[in-house]
């Protein structure tokens, strides 16, 4: 079966909001990832229960026909926090939480990176066995895309890249367990590469 994992499109300015929408570049984000995906057959589609996964998987959801299972499993490791500051903003104010994420230390922000691995890692089997021979899109966040593929590759590192905003990374599953990466973070069907509000 063919995963097909998709990133949110860029939020909005948080202001505080642990939970932002989708900014208006985030929504064309998603109507062109949808665009783009809509003459696939794909069979189901998955999404995160946080507002940014579920207004991107909108317009997937009305191209399919489908409605999206939203499953818990699939939320970002930050989904208990009091804010969310998007990782542009920390980048670029050189925040002390930008430099633990660079260095592979989500320890030093509270996360308990073997938790939140087992928790992606489960809700994946959990596809991937409902779906044998189907095609499903899965619609989540960084930190979720960096541990389905950190565990394809065998990596220790959770982060090891940034996807790009409404990027399409694809991983096969077979039946006896085996997993490879068809492709990683294509963003071809985005107008620009990196995030404007």
């Amino acid at each position: 079966m063919e995963l097909i994992v998709i990133r949110h499109g860029l939020p909005a300015a948080a202001a505080g909001d642990p939970d932002p929408p989708l900014s208006t570049v985030g929504r064309r984000q998603a109507a062109a990832m949808a665009a783009r995906l809509r003459t696939e057959p794909i069979d189901a589609v998955y999404v995160s229960p946080l507002r940014r996964a579920r207004q991107t998987a909108a317009p997937l959801e009305a191209a399919l026909g489908h409605t999206a299972v939203v499953h818990d499993g699939l939320a970002e490791w930050d989904r208990d926090a009091d804010a969310y500051v998007p990782v542009e903003e920390l980048r670029a104010a050189g925040d002390e939480r930008w430099a633990a994420m660079v260095a592979g230390d989500l320890a030093a922000l509270g996360v308990d990176v073997g938790a939140f691995r087992s928790r992606v890692l489960d809700a994946v089997d959990v596809i991937v066995a409902t779906h044998p021979g189907e095609r499903v899109a899965v619609v989540c966040h960084g930190g979720v895309i960096n541990a389905v593929t950190a565990d394809v590759l065998g990596l220790d590192r959770l982060l090891w890249f940034e996807p790009a905003y409404a990027s399409i990374t694809r991983v096969l599953a077979g039946r006896g367990g085996r997993r490879a990466l068809r492709t990683v973070n294509d963003a071809a069907h985005l107008e620009t590469p990196g995030p404007r509000r």
